[in-house]
């Protein structure tokens, strides 16, 4: 719940964001899976034209960019984050041309575009790749990955004892050009994703041309997938132990948030400074802590990483309050500004893990209670937007949509499904197309149905059955974040001011306007801070978990 003294600011034009100075501090971006937000030929699978089609409605309901997930050139072995080719867009998506129409339409809408890079990893259909199989060992293409020579009486072992993210070894052995078995290449994720070697020069050469070909395009800066693991450790050691996902995000990994991915950055920043109109770069880090993560936005390095140590805490507020300070505090010595995020396209819908028992991490495969989650899930999000920093907002959130944890196996494309001891390998849930109509093949998401099924409830979560009505989910979404825009305290600065609150409630103060939130799950009584600016569910007392 949150409140103020006094009256609503006019509402600005939403063309206007865009002119702003800084305007990333403060920004909400909206992250679009294009293969599930819009599919504009019918065949369907999301594409960019489908993307362009809706941007009216992300101008309208108050967001600052739209980060776009990867559209590349792609045999799509992991949803388009193994790259064939970086300069092409893929063919299910359409074109250069559609791309370019796309940045040029959301800049007139006010809107900026950020679009994901992958750095660690290309697809294995790579020209570079390709190269390297047939060129054979000694082959100086093979440089740009890892390929060694394996251990054991014929190199029939592994180089090393690292694990892959998706589930067995992190490396494959390959047919050498005269048939015979030969080196192994590291591949941290699936094997169709060879790792590169970013000590070879080649590989940075490149991405800074790939770098500027976009920005040469238009768009407005870059989400770097798996920012935290470009630089493995000289030597390539053994981590010594076989469960080693356990320790992911708990360590410094010899192949995970190394300190030499700095320098890269470095390198990366003074390119991106090349260009007018405050560009900027966002790290998808995995640390630790929020303090190694506090490392990637130094003044000279990228502007904004994710705050996944926010995104997995529970509704709890002693864990909420910890969690937010900490971020403040060590995001602050780097004049870096905090980000905030409750969901993506990795991890279970808040509105489902909210209504799961805590405890349960990132990825549930229980719908819980649909109830508890989704007002819990609308709390969160006014908390959320309430904290000074940048905000993120994962397509269908501003729905309510629920993860849909009963996809059938044989429906299933995520590869860390087919790969056994790696994730979960249930991110097909939070990627399931969103609806946009109450009828049709897919409710709106297009003519020819969606690659995901959807459940047959979306319909009434649809953007056309919350459209305009009083209490839903995306009226409260679209308030939310017009108060956000006309309300300077909002978003600016680095600092809350706690305020004495009953056990379990969250309350703080920034400016004239105070938030407030219930994780009990009881009605509660409050001081009555000033008068009630937006609620969840329109109540004028805090009402139980909101």
């Amino acid at each position: 719940m949150s409140q103020h003294s006094a009256d609503p600011a006019p509402n600005s034009a939403v063309a206007t964001v865009a002119k702003r100075r800084d305007w990333w501090r403060d920004a909400v971006i909206y992250q679009v899976y294009p293969r599930s937000f819009a599919d504009s030929n019918g065949d369907g699978m999301g594409d960019l034209e489908g993307v362009r089609s809706r941007l009216p409605y992300l101008r309208d309901l108050g967001v600052d960019a739209v980060w776009l997930s990867p559209f590349y050139a792609s045999p799509q072995a992991d949803a388009g984050y193994d790259v064939a080719d970086y300069r092409a867009v893929d063919p299910m998506f359409g074109n250069l041309l559609d791309a370019d129409a796309l940045i040029r339409d959301a800049h007139e809408l006010g809107l900026r575009i950020i679009v994901d890079l992958v750095p660690n990893h290309s697809s294995d259909q790579h020209e570079w790749f390709k190269r390297a199989l047939a060129e054979g060992p000694g082959s100086s293409v093979r440089d740009r990955y890892h390929f060694r020579p394996g251990k054991g009486e014929n190199g029939e072992l592994p180089p090393n004892d690292w694990e892959s993210i998706f589930g067995g070894p992190a490396w494959t052995r390959v047919t050498e050009p005269d048939g015979t078995p030969g080196e192994w290449y590291l591949h941290l994720f699936a094997p169709e994703q060879p790792d590169f070697n970013w000590d070879h020069p080649a590989v940075g050469d490149e991405f800074r041309s790939i770098l500027r070909f976009w920005l040469d395009m238009g768009v407005d800066g870059f989400r770097i997938d798996v920012a935290h693991g470009l630089v493995k450790a000289e030597g390539l050691p053994d981590l010594g132990s076989h469960d080693q996902l356990k320790l992911l995000g708990n360590d410094v990994m010899p192949f995970f948030d190394q300190d030499g991915v700095h320098a890269i950055y470095r390198q990366w920043r003074v390119v991106l400074d090349e260009y007018a109109g405050e560009r900027i770069f966002v790290a998808e880090a995995w640390t630790p802590t929020v303090e190694r993560t506090a490392n990637y936005v130094r003044p000279d390095e990228l502007h904004q990483a994710f705050n996944f140590q926010y995104l997995g805490t529970e509704w709890d507020a002693e864990q909420l309050r910890a969690v937010i300070d900490r971020t403040l505090e060590a995001m602050r010595p780097v004049g870096a500004p905090a980000t905030w995020v409750l969901s993506n396209h990795d991890v279970t819908r808040h509105a489902t893990r909210f209504a799961n028992p805590p405890g349960l991490g990132t990825q549930i495969r229980t719908a819980g209670d649909r109830e508890l989650g989704l007002r819990r899930a609308r709390a969160a999000s006014l908390l959320m937007l309430a904290l000074p920093g940048s905000a993120y907002v994962y397509q269908g959130e501003e729905l309510g949509l629920p993860d849909v944890v009963d996809l059938p196996d044989e429906v299933r494309q995520d590869p860390a499904f087919f790969r056994g001891a790696g994730q979960d390998g249930f991110r097909d849930g939070c990627r399931v197309p969103i609806p946009w109509t109450r009828e049709g093949s897919s409710y709106g998401f297009g003519s020819g149905g969606s690659w995901l099924p959807q459940p047959g409830t979306w319909a009434e979560l649809s953007v056309e059955a919350q459209d305009g009505v009083a209490g839903s989910t995306l009226e409260l979404y679209r308030a939310a974040l017009s108060v956000r825009r006309t309300r300077p305290d909002l978003g600016a600065g680095d600092s809350v001011e706690w305020l004495r609150a009953p056990e379990g409630v969250l309350a703080f103060r920034r400016g004239e306007f105070v938030c407030v939130a219930n994780t009990t799950g009881e009605s509660v009584t409050t001081p009555a801070y000033g008068r009630v600016l937006h609620a969840p569910g329109g109540q004028t007392e805090a009402p139980r978990d909101a």
